[in-house]
């Protein structure tokens, strides 16, 4: 009983560790081409990209593809540009703030908090908000093929 009741406890103390996936968009209100692309430029954005990894030099042999993290930084009324993830996979996590994001595939905005990450795929194109009064703070960790590219 002793044991089940650890194990138990570690499950659920780990679950609250680990960081929440992001707000996805409701399966009723999934749907393509919800969303159309925008022309909208990069608006109140700062990106530096942090640290980077050549994959042609790893294990995993991916010629010509860079693992980077980038910090970016999203002042009140800015915005991400329309951009897609064909071919750039990546993972968000908000560190601080609140962001929207607009995707293609979703009828409806979907929020973004601080602490919860998002996925974004090949299936992915979108563009972001920051429609709070305080500054969002995001981290990018992306799979590029052109380590200059900052999609913005």
């Amino acid at each position: 009983m002793f044991v089940r009741t650890l194990i138990a406890s570690t499950l659920i103390v780990a679950g609250l560790a680990a960081p929440a996936f992001a707000g996805e968009c409701p399966a009723d209100k999934m749907k393509a081409d919800a969303v159309k692309p925008v022309t909208l430029g990069a608006m109140g954005v700062t990106d530096k990209v942090l640290s980077t990894i050549d994959l042609s030099k790893e294990k995993v042999a991916l010629n010509g593809h860079m693992m980077r993290v980038r910090r970016l930084e999203v002042q009140p009324g800015g915005i991400v540009p329309w951009h897609s993830h064909a071919e750039r996979p990546a993972l968000i996590y908000v560190v601080s703030g609140e962001i929207v994001e607009n995707a293609s595939n979703c009828a409806v905005p979907i929020l973004h908090k601080a602490g919860e990450v998002a996925l974004e795929s090949h299936a992915t194109a979108h563009w972001w908000q920051n429609k709070g009064n305080a500054a969002v703070t995001l981290l990018s960790f992306d799979i590029v093929r052109d380590p200059n590219d900052k999609h913005m």
